[in-house]
């Protein structure tokens, strides 16, 4: 059986090709590929920042499936716990722009190689050991298969001592609310971390609960830290220690704000990296808007993410140049 090495982070799901334009799709012109995916978003970003980080996951034997492990390799994420499918294809996502900050996204992922995921593909990567188990409420979404991988790698990690991390990421694309809830909320009781939009607690919290009842009864969960994304108005963290509890918020930077796909990841990125360095919450929230900066100031999910030199870039005027 292959040994691998043990990393920093951990992550799983699908990762697709990323077809953007900048124009509505009937109009057609030209297209432009990258990689999407929220895990391999995170996966990267992290690994930019100086981190060892595995993606584990399945892709097609096809051109895009070699695309997505190139580019993974390129970034320095570990691609040896991937797995070729050689009867799916990779999935796609097609983002088209219809001008006044508004974009679409179209996906084309069913029946794909990510979503035959298997508690089997993942258990040499868990096997392997990290500090960080990062999980997003996307990949459970894709199949039943993919649901009882993630939710049984998130019980595994627990019991070995790995930090889990859990980031809801609702699409309402792929299932209801109601099919959502029941699986994410189970998902919420495994984690240490949560991190969460405002109009996504409903799906692992009580619907009627607000926002502070909310977060304590993730707290009653065993929940050790939960983050509110709260998009152009920053982030807010609490943190429940024994006997403690400590609540933090940062405001966003304002920066020209591009495009906003791939911001949620970048800032999820941001905040367990400066986990990894075992920096305060407030010190959390601050790396985790950072980089949400850095992604809706570029027009890509994660080309524009800095390394860990280019955070001192934050704060500096508008068209400074550093010589």
């Amino acid at each position: 059986m292959t040994v691998l090495p043990p990393v920093e982070v951990l992550t799983f799901g699908e990762t697709m090709g990323s077809i953007r334009t900048p124009r509505p799709l009937r109009m057609g012109g030209a297209m432009s590929m990258s990689l999407g995916g929220a895990e391999t978003n995170v996966a990267i970003a992290l690994s930019r920042l100086g981190h060892t980080v595995r993606w584990a996951g399945r892709v097609g034997d096809d051109g895009i499936g070699a695309f997505a492990v190139r580019t993974l390799r390129a970034e320095a994420v570990l691609t040896d716990a991937v797995t070729v499918d050689g009867t799916r294809p990779t999935g796609m996502m097609l983002l088209e722009s219809h001008g006044m900050g508004f974009s679409r996204v179209a996906y084309y992922r069913a029946a794909s190689a990510g979503s035959a995921l298997r508690t089997e593909d993942l258990s040499t990567a868990l096997e392997a050991g990290a500090r960080i188990l990062h999980l997003t409420g996307i990949t459970p979404a894709l199949s039943p298969g993919a649901a009882e991988a993630t939710l049984a790698a998130a019980v595994r990690a627990r019991a070995a001592g790995i930090l889990v991390s859990f980031d809801v990421n609702y699409r309402s694309t792929l299932w209801s609310e109601e099919h959502a809830a029941a699986v994410l909320s189970g998902l919420a009781a495994q984690a240490d971390v949560v991190v969460a939009s405002e109009d996504e607690l409903r799906l692992v919290c009580p619907a009627d609960l607000g926002e502070d009842d909310a977060v304590r009864h993730l707290a009653g969960l065993g929940v050790r830290e939960v983050v509110i994304k709260r998009g152009g108005q920053g982030a807010t963290a609490w943190s429940f220690g024994p006997g403690d509890a400590a609540t933090e918020h940062r405001d966003a930077l304002v920066v020209p704000v591009v495009d906003t796909v791939g911001a949620g990841d970048a800032f999820s990125a941001g905040y367990l990296s400066a986990t990894l360095d075992g920096l305060p919450l407030g010190r959390r929230l601050e790396r985790g808007v950072a980089l949400g900066a850095f992604a809706v100031a570029d027009a890509t999910d994660w080309e524009g993410l800095p390394t860990r030199q280019d955070l001192a870039l934050i704060g500096q005027p508008a068209g400074t140049t550093v010589r």
